[in-house]
């Protein structure tokens, strides 16, 4: 018997795009499920490596071919073009198909205490805290998670219990398909306004998203959210909040150590519950533990497994993810993609005792730079010197009258707030640059969704 139901008949399940973090998880659930499973990208890579090892078959390229006649259901990501040859052939053959979004609710609906984590920023993180704490209180969750953790070994975990925790992405709207028995909301900021088009839709999409919450459930808040009076308006579920002293859960007397490392004591009200120290720096981690601290009391938790979950969380990798050092120099990664993230991860490497922060930075697509392009440039104060590279286009082509145009505006932005900045036109610019210029006890933070996580990991492969 499956826990995971996707419907009578439906034995072989194929995936577009399965080679994505969060796909790759999803397919190899379905797999230990029973299900059979294929999938297909443009790509080969380490993880497409991982699934065929394991017997499910991969399939390069998007092609009609593809969609064989014993395919029961087909899964896409919301990314996935309607023109897609094999969303194209599938539709013509009367297959079944559902998104990605669709998938996590139809599993969602096996477990009886579901936790979906939302937020334009910190839910990587924040699902991996949640995730440690219910594995330190031995509650055997399932969990799947846009990012490798590392006591996972993965991005995804299979337990054998009620509980699951999943990531509740708001981009398309996609987070409306789940009924969580909690919610969590982390923040609402200026994002993905290529679909949503004003911050005021983004906000009630998380609305609706808290709506779907049942009246026997819980939404987790942080009090000083952007519209928190909206969002919560005329919910009929219970509602705890965290993150400043009139919240339900706080914390008092932070303190950090010389890496940056937060200290700090759990506060409930007014009632002091324990002190506890963090593997993960910044004020944003700070939030996001006692976002995974709310949720543990709405699951009765016990003091002692949440502070033993805290204690261990280290978050996901390409979240100031220590690589390694060049020439004396720290060097560390960050997936921070939008002002807010830069500036907290600053934020969190000026807590530490470092000479200088060179921050090497990777805007991710056209649309968020020309839309958030002013914010970006004064997203930098914590930093020393900035090196911006050429613009990490995903899905989208050049809006400038030059493909260079938009990082070159960036650059001159962020000298306009008065830091030292340069547009390198490659990673091999920006190592030259690095290489004559990195000093001891400096830090570098390669920052962005894209790929320049490779520019520092080839400095450290010098062996300088």
């Amino acid at each position: 018997m499956h826990k995971v139901n996707l419907g009578k008949g439906i034995k072989n399940v194929h995936f577009i795009g399965i080679g994505g973090i969060s796909m790759s998880g999803l397919a190899e659930i379905l797999h230990r499920e029973g299900y059979t499973v294929s999938g297909s990208d443009w790509m080969a890579s380490d993880i497409t490596k991982h699934l065929s090892g394991l017997g499910i078959k991969f399939k390069l390229g998007n092609d009609a071919a593809h969609i064989t006649e014993d395919i029961d259901l087909v899964i896409h990501t919301a990314a996935v073009k309607p023109d897609n040859p094999e969303l194209s052939v599938s539709r013509s053959k009367n297959i079944p198909i559902i998104d990605r979004a669709k998938l996590l609710g139809i599993i969602m609906e096996g477990y009886k205490y579901s936790v979906a984590v939302a937020g334009v920023h910190g839910k990587t993180t924040t699902t991996a805290i949640i995730s440690e704490v219910l594995m330190a209180a031995q509650l055997d969750p399932t969990i799947s998670i846009g990012g490798f953790i590392e006591s996972l070994g993965s991005n995804f975990r299979i337990g054998n219990s009620p509980y699951l925790v999943l990531e509740a992405c708001e981009y398309f709207d996609s987070f409306l398909q789940f009924y969580p028995n909690i919610g969590v909301i982390l923040n609402i900021d200026s994002d993905h306004l290529d679909y949503f088009g004003s911050l005021e839709r983004l906000m009630d999409s998380f609305h609706r998203y808290a709506k779907n919450i049942p009246k026997e459930g819980t939404l987790v808040i942080h009090k000083n959210t952007e519209f928190f009076d909206d969002v919560t308006s005329g919910l009929e579920c219970n509602i705890i909040t965290y993150g400043t002293s009139s919240a339900h859960f706080w914390a008092k007397d932070i303190r950090y150590d010389s890496h940056g490392m937060p200290t700090f004591y759990i506060m409930n009200g007014t009632e002091p519950l324990a002190e506890v120290t963090l593997q993960l720096r910044g004020t944003h981690n700070i939030d996001n533990s006692l976002a995974a601290i709310a949720v543990a009391s709405a699951l009765n938790i016990p003091i002692n497994s949440i502070i033993k979950g805290l204690s261990q969380a280290t978050g996901a990798k390409r979240r100031f993810e220590h690589k390694g050092t060049f020439k004396g120099m720290t060097v560390v990664d960050d997936y921070a993609h939008h002002p807010t993230e830069i500036k907290a991860s600053l934020s969190a490497a000026a807590n530490g005792t470092y000479k200088r922060i060179i921050c090497a930075f990777q805007s991710h697509t056209y649309t968020r730079t020309q839309n958030l392009l002013a914010e970006f440039a004064a997203s930098f104060e914590y930093s020393d010197i900035v090196l911006i590279l050429p613009i990490y286009a995903a899905r989208e082509v050049s809006t400038g009258p030059y493909p260079n145009y938009l990082a070159e505006l960036l650059t001159d932005g962020i000298q306009k707030h008065g830091k030292t900045a340069r547009f390198m036109e490659n990673f091999e610019a920006a190592a030259q640059w690095l290489e004559d210029n990195a000093q001891p006890d400096d830090l570098l933070i390669t920052m962005g969704a894209g790929d320049i996580h490779v520019l520092g990991e080839n400095l450290i492969s010098t062996g300088l």
